[in-house]
């Protein structure tokens, strides 16, 4: 497994790297965001650590680049503990953040996690039903993409050929769904009028004990929003006030 660390501050850096590399990870480094992209661009990362504040390009303009046109898994790394940062960096797609100073443990703990709750979803895909529906939206689970099937919007989409992307059509413009979204909407749109508490998840998205319930508000709230989009009179995301969200059966 090969993962970039981009981090300026370079002792932290060499600890880090040593103690990814005990473990058997493959590791490469860039110390400024701009530095950062362009050995990423190079190819084959299985997973980036990103830290928040860089020179040259912050990690936030780093992070919204790789999301262009990469779903590759993103911690991301910040010496502020504002809920800001926090919900500013999940929004924008990275999969998880840790406040500096950090114990490495834990880190290299949740990238496991992650790496194994991404190849339990891709193994559970093959096996499982493909395409959920749910009036005039469709969600292709097999290539991570949503789109609207009518005949005008099929008219001016084209074929769908943006593979594992997790993305929204709509009309000729592309909407992003970050990873984290497809992965809730996901697991409600197969489990239409189940309701799901925001710590349960938590629990089978990131696949860890829930720290925060208000991250998994924020990416119901984004997703929300971009499905407002494709049907602006249809709320397909219900809250169960006191217990939590459902996708509500057709």
């Amino acid at each position: 497994m090969k993962i970039l660390i981009i981090e300026d501050e370079k002792l932290l850096v060499k600890g880090l790297k040593k103690s990814l590399e005990q473990e058997g990870f493959k590791v490469s480094v860039a110390y400024d965001g701009q530095e950062g992209i362009e050995v990423f661009e190079t190819g084959g990362f299985d997973f980036v650590i990103l830290d928040l504040m860089l020179p040259k390009l912050d990690g936030i303009s780093v992070c919204r680049q790789m999301r262009q046109n990469s779903d590759v898994p993103i911690i991301m790394l910040t010496a502020k503990d504002g809920d800001i940062d926090k919900i500013l960096g999940l929004e924008l797609g990275a999969d998880d953040y840790m406040t500096k100073p950090f114990n490495t443990r834990e880190l290299i703990a949740r990238i496991r996690a992650i790496t194994r709750r991404l190849e339990k979803i891709e193994k559970s895909n093959k096996a499982r039903k493909s395409i959920y529906k749910s009036g005039n939206l469709r969600v292709d689970i097999e290539s991570r993409t949503v789109y609207r099937d009518d005949q005008r919007f099929k008219d001016a989409m084209g074929p769908t050929v943006d593979m594992e992307s997790g993305t929204v059509y709509r009309d000729n413009v592309r909407i992003e769904l970050t990873p984290k979204e497809f992965d809730i909407l996901e697991l409600l749109i197969r489990n239409k009028g189940r309701v799901f508490s925001r710590e349960k998840i938590f629990e089978l998205i990131w696949q860890e004990p829930c720290l925060d319930t208000r991250t998994i508000d924020v990416h119901v709230k984004n997703l929300r929003d971009k499905l407002k989009e494709l049907e602006p009179d249809t709320t397909m995301i219900e809250t169960k006030w006191g217990v939590g969200y459902y996708f509500k059966k057709d």
